[in-house]
């Protein structure tokens, strides 16, 4: 029979019709509940065909022992940075990912982090809870200057939601989107120094890449504004923690308001967790009910083409041919 392997928690907690569909293939579902470091993915791949993973460590050793039954890896998302993509195009496996799926959800998750720094949310609800009733006075978002480094899907609707609230936006990508920036009124910054050195926010949507790794830290910091907040929807890797930690400690950085750390889970002694200007959620910014049902629905109907022979929805490495498997 045919063997799945499912690590996805969201997916797997989450009711919705990608159960369904999956089921409806009769094939062999193996669950584990990801995200799984090498050790653990090593010994769970060997004997599947197809894998639907999350933010799974797939190196090239994982893929060595997977082939040869392994045929397709379909990807719960976007973020590809926790797998071997050279390997996979290089050993013929289709890498399939689910992009325009969360857009939303994580657009709204930044503003979320972004108000509960500048209301001191959390400082309020404990102060009630504790019966102390003590309180801080916040700032307003009205005009402030939001730059958005990364203005793709997601970037895009933070500059929406941001235009919204009466805030001034600046985005700096490679690819840049005229059509989009004249309609919302977004500025274009010639380059990062120049979203440093206007924002009082700055909300990172890149990916991770050589490039990008440690791209906000101590070299960056002096070129932003004392009292920055800066959100994270992106990769914990994109901060050098070490730096922020520092920073944060300073008053150079106000806030940190991150859904992603370089290490996940973290340590009980992870330093960005003891610090009162950082507010951390546990990488759910994409896990809600509408968009973990659209991201799961796309990847069990990418892996369902693949595995068919068919041209799935998506493909990191479409050079890779997909070939019939069932």
């Amino acid at each position: 029979m045919t063997k799945i392997l499912l690590t996805t928690t969201s997916f797997q907690d989450t009711p919705g019709e990608h159960h369904k569909l999956l089921a409806d293939t009769g094939w062999e579902i193996i669950r584990a509940r990801g995200p799984l470091n090498e050790a653990d993915t090593l010994a769970l791949v060997g004997d599947i065909d197809g894998y639907i993973c999350g933010d799974d460590m797939i190196t090239k050793a994982v893929l060595e022992k997977a082939l040869p039954k392994l045929k397709v890896i379909s990807k719960y998302g976007i973020g590809v940075d926790k797998i071997d993509v050279k390997s996979c195009t290089a050993f013929g496996i289709p890498l399939l990912f689910t992009p325009g799926v969360n857009h939303t959800t994580v657009a709204e998750h930044c503003f979320l982090l972004l108000l509960s720094l500048e209301k001191n949310l959390l400082f309020h609800t404990d102060s009630t809870r504790a019966n102390t009733w003590k309180r801080k006075t916040g700032h307003e978002l009205l005009e402030k200057t939001i730059g958005i480094i990364g203005l793709g899907r997601i970037g895009k609707e933070v500059a929406i939601r941001a235009r919204a609230f009466g805030m001034n936006v600046i985005a700096h990508d490679i690819y840049w989107d005229e059509k989009f920036a004249t309609a919302n009124n977004v500025k274009r910054a010639a380059n990062l120094d120049e979203i440093y050195a206007a924002s009082d926010y700055i909300s990172l949507h890149t990916n991770l890449t050589p490039e990008t790794r440690d791209m906000i830290s101590a070299k960056s910091f002096p070129k932003m504004k004392k009292g920055v907040l800066i959100i994270n929807c992106a990769r914990g890797e994109v901060v050098h923690t070490a730096d922020m930690v520092e920073a944060l400690k300073s008053g150079q950085v106000g806030g940190y308001g991150t859904d992603v750390l370089d290490e996940e889970p973290p340590s009980p002694n992870h330093p960005l967790l003891k610090l009162p200007n950082v507010v951390c959620t546990p990488h759910v910014a994409s896990r809600t009910y509408e968009s973990v049902v659209r991201q799961a629905t796309a990847a069990v109907k990418n892996l369902i083409l693949a595995m068919h022979g068919e041209k799935p929805l998506a493909q990191i490495n479409p050079e890779v041919p997909v070939k019939k498997v069932v």
